[in-house]
């Protein structure tokens, strides 16, 4: 049987697809289940890839505001993506694509420049066949090249945004054979007052999705606790699955652990099995355990990091969350993050930079929480306390560079204030024309040489790296000179966009244009933060008074 042009389906490859379906409520942590299984299954040897659903009407994430949906995370190819994308990269040690990213508003974009192009031959254009074709193209191109592909269809069973999806999952599974396919329902286990697991939410769910075509192979009930073996008989029962397909995701500490917890639960064998891969499975005794190695090590040393944003919510800053605990990984070092937020740093906040052994100032747009913002660069500045600055860090360690040690007292970046009469922060030239907001930024990985002898150059142990962007405007050339008149620096450049900035004045202060923490690994820890936690540690180790002697 030949390959499928419209759905891509050709059933000489032999590809497995794991799809993992959520039901009661979002928010349950399907995608790290997703993610702890493919990682349990790269354990095992086999190449295993990702993608993730989203149902929005959005063609992608870049424009979407992070308290709805967390943070946009960028791709080595300059995709904004969800921050799901983030977690499988994080636990798989792998770089995705765009394509590993699928929308409605991608796909229904498709099909109609399609049908605008004539490709439809003039037959009604419709969801079935033509849209659920088009995502079914997308999985298996998604797919190929690896052995195993995790499929997240984001949303819950029964959202009216999902069903295309389903549907299309639906007909995937009638296309391929039986044990290339494995559907994984991840549900809500609550405990009732009386302190029972309650299976109720989950058989609901499993009726709704089955009522579309769909039975799942694999329950995972997401709990306080392990599951009881009498609650896993039970869901087992009634949602018509065996015993030793329901599976406990309980609560822990670190997500880093749920692919050790499920790994105790069997899960992986369950789905090797199920799909048939088990024989060419490493054997247990010769599967990696690098990640349990990684994520089980003793941080026996604990630092304070301020955080300055202007969101509340940590997804919104979920990559920088992440960094900075895989550079603790890599020192063995507890990295608490003081949430400080910007706007109310002056009335509630202050105390926490005093309290912190360490200042990140993240990226972010639009103008709220910027004051505070240069607040805490120029405390960070003034009383040599370890700073790393990203993206609009970075923009605002120039502009409180300008206004406080320069004098230059009302300069600004251009994006923020558009009056201002030093635009140290600017469009460049040839940025002047851009209409559209989605997908019109400098995205995606991009090449930055570094000054020899700097604390860039330390830094990352080269002249030059390699890592991803997120951004519109610049250093403004017409200022850099000036700027570089007293103790600032910048060390990283590409062309002449500056990409790093840095003091001479300073024990440790590193601003970055670009967004380090979208490339750090628990096992490949980020060079800006493991060189920021290092500096840390050495001051917080090191006695009083040969601190105070550095600092005078």
């Amino acid at each position: 049987m030949p390959t499928d042009p419209d759905t891509g389906y050709d059933p000489s490859l032999g590809r497995k697809f794991v799809f993992v379906t959520g039901g009661v409520m979002s928010g349950l942590g399907k995608g790290i289940t997703a993610a702890s299984t493919g990682r349990l299954l790269s354990n095992a040897g086999f190449d295993v890839t990702a993608v993730k659903i989203d149902p929005y009407l959005n063609v992608d994430a870049g424009t979407m505001n992070p308290y709805e949906h967390g943070e946009v995370y960028v791709l080595k190819d300059g995709g904004e993506v969800d921050l799901d994308l983030g977690n499988y990269e994080r636990f798989l040690g792998v770089d995705m694509t765009s394509d590993h990213n699928v929308t409605t508003g991608k796909t229904y974009q498709h099909v109609i420049e399609n049908e605008r192009a004539g490709d439809y031959l003039g037959k009604t254009v419709q969801i079935i066949p033509h849209v659920t074709d088009d995502i079914k193209r997308r999985i298996r191109e998604a797919a190929e090249g690896t052995d195993v592909c995790i499929v997240e269809i984001g949303g819950t069973v029964g959202d009216i945004e999902s069903m295309p999806f389903l549907e299309a999952l639906r007909q995937f599974s009638h296309e391929e054979e039986d044990d290339d396919v494995l559907f994984t329902h991840v549900t809500l286990v609550p405990y009732s007052k009386n302190g029972e697991q309650k299976t109720k939410p989950t058989q609901h769910s499993v009726k709704e999705l089955r009522s579309i075509g769909l039975q799942p192979d694999v329950l995972v009930g997401r709990c306080e606790d392990r599951l009881d073996p009498d609650v896993k008989e039970k869901i087992a029962l009634f949602c018509d699955v065996p015993t030793d397909a329901v599976f406990s995701n309980p609560d822990v500490e670190d997500v880093y652990h749920v692919p050790l917890m499920v790994e105790d639960e069997g899960l992986d064998e369950y789905v090797m099995d199920q799909l048939g891969l088990a024989d060419e499975a490493l054997p247990a005794a010769e599967r990696s355990t690098r990640w349990r190695e990684l994520v089980t090590r003793d941080r026996d040393r604990e630092i304070d990091v301020a955080l300055v944003g202007k969101y509340a919510l940590e997804d919104a800053y979920m990559s920088i969350h992440e960094a900075l605990k895989h550079a603790g990984i890599h020192t063995q070092t507890e990295v608490n993050v003081l949430w400080v937020d910007a706007d109310e740093m002056a009335s509630e906040h202050e105390e926490r930079l005093a309290e912190a052994d360490g200042i990140v100032v993240p990226g972010g747009f639009g103008s709220r929480g910027t004051d505070g913002k240069i607040e805490a660069i120029r405390y960070a500045r003034t009383n040599d306390v370890p700073f790393l600055g990203l993206c609009l860090g970075f923009q605002l360690a120039v502009v409180e560079h300008a206004r406080n040690v320069l004098g230059l007292e009302d300069a600004h970046s251009a994006e923020l204030d558009p009056e201002t009469s030093h635009p140290v922060i600017d469009l460049l030239p040839d940025q002047y024309e851009t209409e559209d907001m989605g997908g019109t930024m400098r995205l995606g990985a991009h090449e930055t040489d570094i000054d020899p002898g700097t604390l860039a150059a330390d830094v990352y142990g080269a002249n030059s790296c390699t890592e991803r962007h997120r951004h519109r405007y610049e250093v403004n050339p017409e200022y850099i000179d000036r700027l570089e008149s007293d103790d600032l620096r910048f060390s990283g450049y590409a062309d002449n966009r500056m990409e790093i900035l840095e003091r001479e004045d300073h024990s440790f202060f590193l601003g970055t244009q670009y967004h380090p923490e979208f490339r750090s690994r628990p096992d490949r820890a980020s060079p800006p933060f493991v060189s920021f936690v290092e500096t840390i540690l050495d001051r917080v180790e090191e006695p009083t008074d040969e601190r105070n002697e550095v600092s005078a």
